[in-house]
């Protein structure tokens, strides 16, 4: 799931065990496990969207995603313009 938006960091710690046996695994596939987990994780993420319509996408994010329900102030309207390169008049 390419995605044209930025990544993040996020450190996560892994029983040894699992970080052991899933380090085999990958290296029998030819990859690597950053790359793996990066991959298991944009697979549940399409699952998760495949089955949601627009609505409930919309219902879940407002729920758990406010941020865009508070209105954007001047200062910060005027600086995101600015960023899209666009003038006022």
């Amino acid at each position: 799931m390419p995605s044209a938006s930025t990544s993040r960091r996020k450190v996560i710690d892994i029983p040894e065990d699992i970080f052991r046996y899933l380090s085999v695994k990958v290296a029998m596939q030819g990859t690597n496990l950053k790359k793996y987990i990066e991959g298991l994780l944009a697979k549940d993420v399409e699952d998760m969207v495949a089955g949601m319509d627009n609505n409930e996408a919309y219902q879940w994010l407002s729920r758990n995603e406010p941020d865009g329900h508070v209105r954007a102030g001047e200062k910060e309207k005027r600086d995101f313009e600015n960023w899209l390169g666009i003038e006022r008049k």
